[in-house]
């Protein structure tokens, strides 16, 4: 019985450090810290990159919200990747620079990103700005997210929100889960002055960075991936909350579940390679930034978070009472629900009430539910290879 009451405790204690992580972002995102103020050099030289994979139909109002931000010395560069539409064109018809790329066997943004990088390394630029095609750059959002690129010497993220298109308690849920983990878990970590992951889209790279970046792959949490590597080479990203990009979910519920499961799959994948690594190299190496990266690293998608919480509690209490065994597990368990809601409801309460509804909130263990044939399919399905998200 103690080697079943010493396992049970064991697994309840691994489930409590994603919910403890949670907790202490959720907390210090209510402590504001005052970001260092940064002035745009006048001859800095901007490099927008955007990867786009027929994105003929978002792709003007990207361009539009980028246009007016840049100088004359600026650079607005499309990649357009393994196109079958005429994505190339409108980009050039509406001022971009564009390069095509053509490679079936090599798929992905990370091969798309490793184009572009190399084309501008003939006149290299002093920041290279990554945005997606589908993505608006809110205004005076690009040479601040530069200049602070360029003064840290680091990676820097930009808020990065989307939006849903539909009101149904699902869309809602969606929304306001990203905004938790975009926004208030990064958020809560640089008011301690820890590192955020990378998330794709409002990144800024020092060229010196990015040049030697080994971004060619086909990883379908590339940007995941990238942030991890900067970060053991000992230039983990920087949270910036001074620059914003934002997109909508697709509205179509069959491709947003498809592209839901790409991430989903992709970062729980991530989790179970990357996270015990950069452990082990944080304590190695006694880097703080390493270390809060892989408790950060190893909290999974919010729903399937909740899933195994509350599923565990349930399971150990059962035990308890059937077998008398699993008292510690089920107490632990119980914690980690806890301190789990408390999460959620401060982040609700700072910025989420404009998303969802506190009735609606009481209706999320529908969508949890819903959620659970997605971790399933991981285990028996898992989505392994790129794939592009369509629009409607």
């Amino acid at each position: 019985m103690a080697s079943i009451e010493i396992l049970l405790s064991a697994i309840a204690a691994l489930l409590l450090i994603p919910s403890l992580v949670i907790f202490v972002q959720a907390l210090f995102a209510w402590f504001p810290k005052k970001y260092d103020d940064v002035t745009p050099a006048e001859d800095m030289c901007i490099a927008v990159l955007i990867p786009a994979h027929n994105e003929s139909s978002g792709i003007i109002a990207t361009l539009a919200s980028i246009k007016p931000q840049l100088k004359s010395t600026d650079r607005l560069l499309v990649v357009a990747d393994n196109c079958s539409d005429d994505t190339a064109d409108i980009a050039a018809a509406n001022g971009a620079e564009v390069i095509k790329r053509h490679d079936l066997d090599k798929r992905g943004k990370g091969f798309a990103l490793d184009f572009g990088v190399r084309y501008l390394a003939k006149s290299p630029p002093d920041v290279v700005v990554v945005i997606d095609a589908d993505c608006i750059l809110q205004a005076d959002s690009l040479s601040l997210l530069a200049a602070y690129a360029l003064k840290t010497g680091r990676p820097v993220q930009a808020l990065d929100l989307m939006y849903a298109k539909e009101s149904d308690l699902k869309s809602r849920v969606a929304e306001f889960a990203w905004s938790v983990k975009n926004l208030v878990r990064p958020l809560g970590y640089a008011n301690l002055g820890l590192p955020c992951q990378l998330m794709g889209t409002g990144m800024a790279f020092p060229w010196r960075l990015i040049s030697d970046a080994d971004i060619a792959n086909g990883s379908i949490v590339e940007d995941m991936k990238l942030g991890i590597e900067f970060s053991k080479a000992g230039m983990p990203p920087i949270f910036y909350l001074g620059s914003q990009v934002t997109s909508y979910f697709p509205a179509v519920s069959e491709v947003q579940s498809g592209q839901r499961m790409r991430w989903e799959h992709g970062h729980i994948a991530t989790i179970l390679s990357e996270a015990p690594r950069l452990f082990a190299q944080g304590i190695a190496k006694r880097d703080i930034n390493l270390l809060a990266l892989a408790f950060d690293l190893s909290v999974p998608p919010l729903a399937l978070l909740v899933t195994l919480l509350f599923g565990y509690a349930a399971a150990t209490g059962i035990v308890l009472m059937l077998y008398d065994v699993g008292y510690v597990a089920f107490i632990v368990s119980l914690s980690g629900v806890a301190l789990l809601s408390i999460a959620i409801a401060m982040a609700w309460l700072g910025w989420g009430r404009h998303i969802i509804s506190f009735s609606a909130m009481l209706l999320v263990p529908v969508y949890v539910i819903s959620k659970i044939p997605h971790y399933v399919r991981f285990l028996f399905k898992r989505q392994k290879a790129w794939n592009k998200t369509e629009r409607d």
